[in-house]
């Protein structure tokens, strides 16, 4: 591999320390999904730590017994501690994600090492594909991985630095397609998909779109950190004090609509791609949706003219409703403290009602 050095640093021993973080990440929070999206997630890993081809079926009583060995591998580790990652040096705590790249960017990698959803560890380490700087942000694009946990988030911002993982952006991104092929009810989703060589080459299909929503994973992950910039270090202790609860999906689905209004949606109306504004209407789905109904009928309208004005203006009004709805409820927690959760649900749901009438 192109950088590493073996005579000053042991690559294998790098790769078994992640794993194993990973496996006790993994032993510690499974048990918190549900099981439709646990038995999907654990297929995804079985896939991709047996490097199966994505459009290739998987041996079912193969996927049977490893899934019975690795819920025996979570019972012997779900109480470690997790691994320092071995480095010239000495041993590097497994969060110390700065420290531990700047011995290992050089050397062709990346690594990451950080809490996703309900607290969860997350770990990766992958070949590091480009490292870039976007408004005053590191940018760091993986390629192959070789060592994951059970969830791969395809973006990931932490301590104001992005993380772009294209081998679960893909991996992804077929299961986006998988779903849509079941139940093509999805007109968004078969609109993007039409704009590239599905049927023709779907290996080249898929490449192409992973390579279009690289940007638009960048373009989200910039606004999420616009957004905690503008909202403050209050944001987190609120979602923190909403856990568990229906406003949980509310504070998130406000904080990400913001996002989508400062980057994600102006980025990708610039680029002026249609496969990309296709792709994002097509998972805006849930509360997002529910919450901004507008936004669907300024798709509409740039489906039925070509013109771009009609979004522009939703997200240019987006931007001040969801920054000011976002603030409101801060001011809420200050008032409610830890009861804040019922009335963010009583305030938006009207709102959601009335429009969606």
């Amino acid at each position: 591999m192109t950088g590493l050095n073996a005579a000053s640093w042991n690559f294998g021993a790098v790769v078994s320390a992640v794993q194993k973080n990973c496996h006790i990440s993994d032993a510690q929070f499974a048990g918190d999904l549900t099981m439709c999206t646990f038995l999907l997630k654990m297929r995804e890993l079985y896939r991709w730590e047996h490097d199966i081809p994505l459009n290739q079926d998987m041996p079912k009583a193969e996927v049977g017994d490893w899934m019975n060995a690795r819920g025996l591998l979570w019972d012997d580790i779900e109480t470690a501690p997790y691994e320092p990652v071995p480095l010239p040096g000495g041993g590097v705590d497994a969060f110390e994600v700065r420290a531990i790249n700047r011995e290992l960017t050089p050397r062709g990698l990346v690594y990451s090492g950080g809490y996703g959803r309900l607290c969860k560890p997350h770990f990766f380490l992958g070949r590091l594909d480009r490292h870039e700087q976007r408004d005053g942000f590191d940018v760091y694009v993986s390629a192959c991985e070789y060592a994951r946990d059970l969830d791969a988030p395809p973006g990931m911002m932490l301590d104001g630095t992005i993380f772009v993982r294209t081998e679960a952006l893909k991996r992804w991104l077929w299961e986006r397609y998988e779903e849509w092929q079941w139940n093509q009810r999805n007109q968004a989703m078969g609109r993007s998909v039409a704009c590239y060589p599905v049927e023709r080459d779907s290996e080249a299909a898929l490449q192409a779109m992973t390579e279009a929503e690289v940007e638009s994973v960048i373009l989200h992950e910039l606004g999420e950190a616009r957004a905690d910039a503008a909202l403050g270090p209050e944001w987190p202790v609120l979602l923190a004090a909403v856990m568990r609860s229906r406003a949980e999906i509310v504070v998130r689905a406000v904080r990400d609509l913001y996002a989508d209004c400062l980057s994600t949606l102006p980025g990708l109306i610039e680029r002026g791609e249609p496969a990309a504004i296709h792709f994002y209407f097509a998972n805006l789905v849930g509360m997002r949706r529910k919450l901004f109904p507008e936004l669907p009928v300024a798709y509409r309208q740039w489906l039925d003219t070509g013109e771009l004005t009609p979004l522009r203006a939703a997200v240019d009004a987006g931007l001040t409703r969801w920054g000011e709805t976002a603030r409101q409820l801060l001011q809420l927690y200050r008032e409610r403290g830890e009861d804040a959760g019922a009335e963010i649900e009583a305030r938006l749901a009207p709102r959601q009602t009335e429009q969606s009438a």
